[in-house]
């Protein structure tokens, strides 16, 4: 992952969720994400249920599924934090 974190990404989160997420937040979250993680349902629903946390933002299992679904449909390139992000943000 890049090491700043674009701020438009960073004002979407913070606009949709009306929550204040810090940079510094999201980068400690980004660093546990590995390629693989991507790739493994498992670590996938974790990391969504550890950003709904981050953002004190409930999400239903449904959304869980189906956000673990668009990622696996869309080919994420999985080095790339912002894009979850972006994708998370449209659900």
């Amino acid at each position: 992952m890049a090491n700043n974190i674009s701020k438009e990404a960073l004002k979407a989160i913070n606009k949709k969720t009306g929550k204040s997420i810090t940079e510094g937040a999201v980068k400690k979250l980004a660093s546990t994400v590995k390629p693989s993680t991507m790739q493994n349902e498992a670590q996938l629903r974790q990391l969504i249920k550890q950003v709904s946390a981050m953002a004190k933002v409930p999400v239903s299992e449904d959304t869980v599924q189906d956000i673990v679904s668009a990622v696996k449909k869309s080919g994420l390139n999985p080095n790339s934090m912002e894009s979850l992000m972006k994708m998370m943000m449209k659900k």
